[in-house]
């Protein structure tokens, strides 16, 4: 099976790039996948992109190196089998509350005696190879986010499930749990302890932690901090951000 270069590169100590897809479309994507990512991510909780756009999407991540991740709409066994059938390499399973949620999570990522997956990798075993159902419960990556107040008091029977590869925190929802503002980059503030003791009980476990940023500064920052994997910006945040300069720019010239 193509080897799940995640696991690789944090074995080796390093932390992961990780890119996000919100706009849903095969090109875009290709285009983010040529930028140096580790990992792309298609996110289909908040976006437009369905089950069918994913599948053109997670073609495109795959013409490149970089590991093909989707992040599901939710805990929902049966849309996390597809998306694995066609071919992620890895799953972000958002509101992941406690054990039993967590378990469920990982069980369905996992092919029998150790989960309930059902055989049928129709895309995942041309992109995998052919051995892929032998290795691909070793390979899959699975990241839970943690983003309610509910997941912080269940943090460690959480990062301590088997088979949890680790965690990945929402920081806006988070934070809207715990009556604050829906910022994504906390530099100061209530949240940031709630984000230090996420790193420190996944760590603890022997598990990664990932977030989710708005900016390279707050990204750089996190890595340093021991972060496994961030996201600092989206697709669509990158077009906003770029086209939104580029006139500033040139009404003020």
């Amino acid at each position: 099976m193509r080897p799940n270069h995640l696991k690789n590169i944090w074995k080796s100590g390093q932390p992961v790039l990780n890119g996000w897809c919100q706009i849903p479309h095969s090109l875009s994507t290709e285009v983010m996948c040529h930028q140096g990512w580790d990992s792309v991510t298609v996110d289909l909780q908040h976006s437009g992109v369905s089950e069918a756009e994913a599948i053109t999407m997670l073609q495109a991540i795959s013409t490149t190196d970089v590991v093909p991740m989707v992040r599901t709409p939710w805990n929902e066994p049966g849309v996390i089998m597809r998306l694995l059938d066609a071919g992620a390499y890895g799953i972000i399973c958002p509101m992941i509350n406690n054990r039993a949620d967590a378990e469920e999570f990982v069980s369905a990522c996992k092919y029998p005696p150790t989960g309930i997956r059902s055989n049928g990798p129709y895309r995942a075993l041309m992109y995998g190879g052919n051995d892929y159902q032998a290795h691909a419960n070793d390979e899959i990556v699975t990241l839970a986010m943690i983003e309610t107040q509910e997941a912080m008091a269940n943090l460690k029977e959480i990062v301590d499930t088997p088979g949890l590869d680790g965690v990945y925190i929402g920081p806006s929802d988070l934070a809207m749990s715990h009556g604050r503002p829906p910022e994504l980059d906390h530099f100061e503030g209530p949240i940031v302890p709630l984000i230090a003791r996420v790193r420190e009980e996944a760590h603890a476990a022997g598990k990664v932690a990932g977030l989710h940023g708005a900016s390279a500064k707050y990204a750089i920052r996190m890595i340093n901090e021991g972060f496994n994997l961030v996201t600092p910006t989206s697709d669509i945040r990158l077009v906003a951000t770029g086209a939104a300069k580029m006139v500033t720019d040139i009404k003020a010239g």
